[in-house]
């Protein structure tokens, strides 16, 4: 650790790369990412005023009915919306890119940063097809579930109107493993936020890279069915991999706490430091949910990205640990995936 007072926060902040791994796009989209618009917590306006260098942004299907109709629909939403981010690399400035090679050659020029990615394995519907086809569109990763049980697997939240049952698969299905397979085959990282437990553990014992959490929180510190436990922060570090927490409310402190006040970037950075204190700086991660339901006091738009990294230099998190925090921990892991494709080329 290192004396706070003799880093200027913003000149940090601007110095290192800062990569927010978990951002919705509005859909349908309205093409205003570029000028910005009131509605949007996240655009390129408040990137540029927030010192907010890169983000993943996620193609985010909703969960349906499991039949032919609703997984048509999924796909196609979720390729439609690829295509929306893909073509966000016409404006100046802006750099979509599906390398870490790419990424910092990016950053090195002074653009900003945009990676593509998709949520809810339901996407995908039973077409493993299309896990390559997400990837020729830039995706660099796929979240396996989100709220209700898909093809592929468990849902840590089971959708009663959907008529789940706790479980379905018992974690992953058998379509579900053969994903994991091609995920790893194409170079896109297994994301577990959403899923089940259960569904989590398989996961990484299968996956030949890294497994990591692109938007979750600490379950010790606040219990949420979305959070993850001490077993599975534990086991996210066997496998290399990464948890990114991120500005959810409901996910930083409980009902009673957020009905007294506002949650805070200090509520955040406290679950930081407790995942760091229990796995290690190399296996946390920065994520905000922007439009997606993300936003707390002080984090509250792409525009205010700069309190985060004030905070942690109060704790006294030295430049390098910021560093890895904002971003070099997911190109680490985005890295190692790419090099497991190379070997399953």
């Amino acid at each position: 650790m290192t004396d706070p007072s003799t880093l200027p926060a913003a000149d940090l902040h601007h110095e290192i790369l800062t990569l927010d791994t978990h951002v919705d796009i509005p859909w349908p989209d309205r093409g205003d990412f570029a000028t910005g618009a009131p509605s949007r917590r996240l655009d390129l306006p408040g990137m540029r005023a927030g010192g907010l260098g890169a983000a993943c942004l996620v193609a985010y299907v909703g969960q349906g009915a499991c039949d032919a109709a609703g997984h048509a629909a999924a796909s196609a939403r979720a390729q439609d919306m690829l295509r929306v981010i893909g073509g966000l690399d016409r404006i100046a400035g802006v750099r979509v890119c599906d390398s870490v090679g790419a990424v910092r050659a990016a950053h090195a020029a002074g653009d900003i940063v945009l990676i593509p990615a998709v949520e809810n394995g339901y996407a995908i519907g039973e077409d493993l097809s299309l896990i390559p086809a997400f990837r020729r569109l830039g995706a660099r990763y796929m979240t396996l579930t989100h709220n209700g049980h898909n093809r592929l697997a468990d849902s840590a939240r089971p959708m009663r109107h959907l008529g789940d049952a706790d479980s379905v698969h018992g974690g992953l299905s058998a379509l579900g493993r053969d994903a994991v397979v091609e995920m790893n085959r194409v170079g896109m990282l297994v994301d577990v936020s959403h899923t089940a437990r259960s569904t989590m553990m398989q996961a990484l014992e299968l996956s030949r890279a890294p497994v990591f959490a692109s938007h979750s929180c600490v379950r010790s510190l606040c219990d949420h069915p979305r959070n993850l436990d001490d077993g599975q922060l534990d086991a996210l570090k066997d496998c290399g991999g990464v948890i990114h927490i991120t500005a959810m409310d409901a996910f930083l402190r409980p009902r009673d706490v957020r009905e007294t006040r506002a949650v805070t970037v200090a509520d955040f950075v406290d679950h930081i430091d407790y995942a760091v204190q229990r796995i290690g700086i190399a296996h946390v991660g920065i994520s905000s949910d922007f439009d997606g339901g993300g936003g707390i006091r002080g984090w509250a738009n792409a525009a205010e990205s700069g309190n985060l990294t004030a905070e942690l230099l109060r704790r006294g998190y030295d430049r390098a640990q910021i560093a890895a925090l904002w971003g070099e921990n997911f190109l680490r892991i985005m890295k190692q995936a790419e090099e497991v494709a190379d070997t399953m080329a």
